[in-house]
């Protein structure tokens, strides 16, 4: 059952993948202000606003030495469509600071995205401070792109350790020990409770894969990594596109009856809930993207705010209150982390639950 499910997870990571790719968050663009006139404020929510945003590089951390930024990393390929393909490594961007020239063709990186230019890296903004320089189709790797291909293949090479350690023992051994008690508990307390023991295991692969999934990227992006993959919505809009499109070609036909020709309601009330509920399932999927999306985010921001304030007050007890106070709702982010991951996963099953079920008379 385990290799299976493991078989399963992998498909569909593929799958989730393909809806990820190059999945970068809109930025409003600002003014552009001189490095001068920024004051301490304005240059944490400035940094903050940077955390937030996907790389075109995998940037460990940066440092400055003698005026000059550096930073400790390494480059991710840039693939840009631009009247043909256009590959070439995000080194040449240079973090943005610098034109990448590709095949007599300038491009330059202005708050998180692309946008071609001429060799001085000309950006033209309009009265909203909008670029208005033409944008390449960009399929760029990033940085999440890449914590996606990596959780992805941890994930695999996870449970197929897993289900090796069972051909050889029933009992588990070494990764099994750990993930042995995890997969039990979304069998028997979210699949088979929500969706009922007849149908739940062509679902298991999939509330396996998403609960890990959300679970392990959440935790990387407590880390110093900067990793902040659930906090970009087209992410979480694929995970909840996933579970909608589960639910509606997997729906047996009380499902949909029960949307368009409600048992037991007169036909006049039929006529007027028919589109409310044909909505409802469109919401209930939404609900989903935008609350991982809020939640994760927002404790970034909270978070990165009180550690702000430490070099705000400059005094050994307002930083001492800010630092005990960041460290406490650290702490509680990883209680968000992993329910999180334990909501997206219940509310798939749940779905998963009302598409299958079976008609009872009364």
């Amino acid at each position: 059952m385990l290799k299976e499910i493991s078989t399963k997870a992998f498909a569909l990571f593929l799958l989730m993948l393909s809806f990820g790719m190059n999945a970068q968050e809109e930025v409003h663009e600002i003014a552009p202000q001189h490095e001068g006139d920024k004051d301490l404020k304005t240059e944490i929510k400035d940094y903050i606003n940077h955390h937030l945003q996907d790389s075109y590089d995998f940037s460990l951390y940066s440092y400055e030495e003698n005026g000059e930024h550096h930073y400790v990393g390494f480059p991710l390929p840039v693939i840009l469509w631009d009247d043909g393909l256009k590959i070439f490594s995000s080194s040449k961007l240079n973090h943005g600071e610098s034109v990448a020239e590709v095949d007599g063709n300038y491009y330059k990186v202005f708050h998180g995205k692309i946008y071609k230019t001429d060799a001085q890296g000309t950006i033209n903004l309009d009265e909203e401070h909008h670029a208005t320089n033409e944008k390449p189709l960009d399929f760029s790797f990033t940085k999440n792109i890449f914590v996606i291909f990596a959780v992805s293949l941890f994930m695999v090479l996870m449970f197929a350790s897993m289900a090796k350690s069972y051909k050889k023992n029933p009992l588990p051994s070494g990764m099994g020990r750990f993930l042995e008690p995890l997969v039990l508990f979304i069998r028997d307390d979210i699949a088979i409770p929500n969706i009922g023991k007849k149908h739940y295991r062509k679902y298991m692969g999939f509330l396996l894969t998403v609960f890990f999934f959300v679970w392990i990227i959440n935790l990387l992006g407590l880390t110093p990594l900067g990793v902040n993959v659930t906090n970009n919505i087209a992410v979480t809009f694929a995970l909840a596109l996933m579970t909608y499109l589960l639910t509606t070609f997997t729906a047996n036909k009380n499902y949909w009856k029960h949307i368009f020709w409600m048992p037991g309601v007169p036909w006049p009330m039929k006529i007027i809930l028919a589109p409310i509920e044909l909505l409802g399932t469109f919401i209930k999927p939404f609900s989903l993207m935008i609350r991982l999306y809020a939640n994760i985010t927002a404790g970034h921001i909270v978070l990165m705010s009180i550690i702000g304030l430490m070099f705000i007050f400059k005094n050994w007890l307002g930083s001492s209150l800010s630092f005990g106070l960041a460290f406490v709702l650290a702490l509680l982010e990883l209680l968000v982390a992993a329910l999180q991951a334990y909501i997206f996963t219940m509310l798939s099953a749940l779905y998963f639950g009302m598409a299958k079920e079976e008609h009872h008379d009364h």
